[in-house]
């Protein structure tokens, strides 16, 4: 049973502004990045538009988009996931942060380069091959083609471009997709990073890639325009994936994005409660903010009584839970903001029941939903 302490605690917690550069939301939840293949030939539309906005005008504090594409040939896998760059998508991308604002809102893209994990022959560029720092899968096995140095000063230029072009149609800032075993986290992570040059060997020299990512970005936008960088440890199909098994070995990896440009890190994990080192109770976020004092975003299974995938899969049905391990976290201001996928999915209400003390009467999550736009 809701009581009036929970209603007023939930509001008192969630309910807080914050502000980062120019930015400034008026509470700490944040719609997560989903992929949604609902942009036709990389196009988003008046549907996704308004996907977005609605539940930009139920509260949700920040929007981030779904992954977006940069303009480099082998960015994406598919040619229904939404594009950043070209005249037709980028004046979608317009629509879509304008309906957002008219709600109230504020939103980021977030841009995406999938590196490896790419299909051969898939779209939105059937000829370009799956491209990453080795060629390497995610599984160790050899997929695709190793980026020469010019190749990666192309790729860093189309995260620039897509940064620029973020801030001219309007968005509130951006995000930099860094975690998941795509491109950006292909060269974090030693098991798909075997160069041998000044990108590839040591922790210091595997976080060269992205740092001049985020120093391109940071450079192609104002000062007060805020870089989100998502990062995690687990991997597309490898969860028990690290990165980092140290606090050590992490803050060397988030210290140098950091002073690149980095204002937030969005730290995915599956599974928010969940310790990230022994002797400490901190989660990656936690970590993340600890030692850099920069701003961090937590996110997994929020809401929600299964993680939202595993290694025997992804659930068909989550049942709504409270948040009251999350708000004693957040009242230990262990991260900033908070971040919602699936539940945000089936409720676009979520955020406002939330707010008011009302998760009881929130949708449950069911996989039907990815069906469709609601």
């Amino acid at each position: 049973m809701t009581t009036t302490a929970g209603i007023g605690r939930t509001g008192q917690v969630l309910g807080r502004p914050f502000s980062v550069g120019d930015l400034t939301v008026p509470n700490r939840i944040v719609m997560a990045p989903l992929t949604r293949y609902f942009s036709p030939d990389g196009v988003p539309d008046d549907d996704v538009a308004q996907y977005y906005a609605r539940r930009a005008a139920a509260e949700v504090g920040l929007i981030i988009t779904e992954g977006t594409l940069v303009d480099h040939p082998s960015s994406g896998t598919s040619d229904r996931v939404p594009r950043f760059w070209g005249e037709e998508a980028l004046a979608g991308w317009r629509g879509v942060a304008s309906a957002v604002h008219q709600a109230g809102g504020k939103i980021i893209p977030q841009l995406w380069h999938v590196g490896t994990t790419r299909t051969d022959g898939a779209g939105p560029i059937r000829t370009a091959p799956p491209v990453g720092p080795s060629g390497l899968a995610l599984d160790g096995l050899p997929n695709g083609v190793a980026l020469s140095t010019a190749d990666i000063d192309d790729v860093i230029g189309s995260f620039a471009r897509a940064a620029a072009a973020a801030q001219e149609l309007g968005f509130d800032g951006l995000e930099l997709h860094g975690a998941h075993g795509y491109l950006v986290d292909q060269f974090l992570w030693e098991r798909t990073n075997q160069r041998t040059d000044s990108y590839g060997g040591d922790l210091a020299s595997r976080v060269r890639f992205a740092t001049e990512v985020v120093a391109a970005v940071r450079a192609s936008v104002t000062p007060g325009f805020p870089v989100f960088f998502r990062l995690s440890q687990w991997k597309s199909g490898q969860f028990d994936a690290r990165l980092a098994d140290t606090a050590t070995e992490l803050e060397a990896i988030l210290s140098p994005l950091a002073e690149a440009g980095v204002d937030v890190f969005h730290a995915s994990t599956r599974r928010y409660w969940l310790p990230e080192f022994e002797g400490s109770d901190l989660n990656l976020a936690g970590w993340a903010r600890k030692l850099t004092g920069k701003a961090s975003v937590t996110v997994g299974s929020v809401g929600l009584d299964k993680e939202f995938a595993g290694p025997d899969g992804r659930p068909t049905h989550s049942a709504v839970t409270g948040i009251h391990g999350l708000l004693d976290r957040a009242e230990r201001d262990e991260f900033d903001l908070v971040a919602v996928g699936r539940a945000l999915i089936a409720d676009p209400e979520w955020a406002r029941k939330a707010l008011t003390g009302r998760l009881a009467d929130a949708e449950p999550y069911d996989a039907s939903l990815l069906e469709t736009l609601r």
